[in-house]
């Protein structure tokens, strides 16, 4: 099967790089590229790619705002923001707006191209390191105080898991720390995809940063 990409990106030397990088793989190809949030948005409608990737940063609507328009839409493509992580401040927005993970512009080309099959097989791309520093960025701006407790219904043991996963490990090494199967932690997993309505394994990570269960020196 192969993977839809479209490529949204205001400078034309990215995306001809990554077009091309994409050219020499055999399970994926690019549908469509677009120079604005405005265009990225009509193209996810009218391609109908399975991911997005997308620059945070365009001239009029961004890529966060491009973002939340494409994952509000019915059966949406899965969106890979693109940022210069340490000098970009929107890539907490970018997750919050829906995006399923981001890439570096200057990971190695291998890199991304697991990343963008990463996302379209329905995963969240969050890695250990990327975690903590996300929670680094964010943890000393202002903000209301954490709850500190998980909503009604999360039992201690799914809290347990929901701190673990803001911490970025998978479900193996969740398994491992608490001494239970791989099938039991993934089920713990997905009851807390359900109680904390949350869209995917990201989304969990910073619920479970503002809640107060990670720290920035986790």
């Amino acid at each position: 099967m192969t993977i839809r990409v479209v490529l949204a990106d205001d400078q034309p030397l990215i995306r001809s790089g990554l077009r091309v990088l994409i050219a020499d793989t055999d399970d994926l190809t690019v549908v469509g590229e677009a120079g604005t949030g405005t265009e990225a948005v009509q193209l996810a409608g009218a391609a109908r790619p399975d991911v997005v990737v997308m620059d945070l940063r365009m001239p009029g609507m961004d890529g966060i705002e491009a973002t939340r328009q494409i994952t509000a839409g019915e059966a949406p493509p899965h969106v890979l923001a693109l940022t210069t992580f340490d000098d970009d401040e929107h890539v907490y927005g970018a997750l919050r707006a829906g995006a399923a993970g981001f890439l570096v512009k200057d990971m190695a080309l291998d890199d991304i191209l697991a990343a963008i099959r990463v996302v379209a097989s329905g995963d969240a791309l969050i890695a250990p390191s990327v975690t903590r520093r996300l929670i680094a960025e964010f943890a000393g701006r202002p903000a209301r105080a954490p709850a500190h407790r998980p909503p009604n219904g999360v039992t201690e043991r799914e809290r347990e898991v929901l701190t673990l996963v803001g911490l970025g490990r998978t479900n193996s090494e969740i398994a491992a720390e608490l001494y239970v199967s791989v099938a039991t932690a993934k089920a713990h997993v997905a009851r807390l995809f359900t109680k904390l309505d949350a869209r995917d394994r990201v989304h969990l990570v910073i619920i479970a940063y503002e809640l107060g269960l990670v720290s920035p020196r986790a």
